[in-house]
């Protein structure tokens, strides 16, 4: 399955992948389920992200990789990899897209991911969904210039 969220903020593309780090990665995790962060390398090909996420009655390990870092004239991006997911996860990978829009930049979040059983892909979309568009208002908040 494929989800994309875009959102434009008001600040340059390079300025706005400078803000891009541990304090914002914190900020854009939506209230549930609890997320703490276990270990966080940054956005370089091999740096790891370890997450615990607290389903209540459950806890479960995301362990995501930097695979790809690409910069070009009009967009710099950056791609996770699910390494160790969730239980209801088959696969996940997440390219964090920062496209020069002017002075603005547009962010967008395309995931692609596969869940344990077919039926798990159409009942995680929506959730999914709403879990990205929840980082909207967080980025216009850490990067527009005003």
């Amino acid at each position: 399955m494929r989800l994309q969220v875009t959102t434009r903020v008001n600040q340059e593309f390079r300025r706005s992948f400078s803000r891009f780090g541990r304090d914002l990665f914190l900020q854009l995790n939506p209230p549930f389920p609890p997320v703490r962060l276990l270990r966080f390398d940054g956005m370089q090909p091999g740096d790891e992200v370890h997450l615990e996420l607290n389903f209540l009655f459950r806890k479960e390990i995301w362990i995501s990789v930097i695979t790809e870092l690409v910069e070009t004239e009009d967009e710099i991006y950056f791609v996770d990899e699910g390494r160790q997911l969730p239980f209801m996860f088959r696969s996940w990978r997440h390219r964090h897209r920062l496209i020069r829009q002017g002075e603005q930049t547009l962010i967008v979040d395309d995931i692609t991911y596969q869940g344990r059983i077919k039926l798990l892909d159409y009942l995680l979309y929506p959730v999914l969904k709403l879990q990205f568009l929840y980082r909207r208002p967080v980025y216009r908040r850490w990067l527009n210039n005003g």
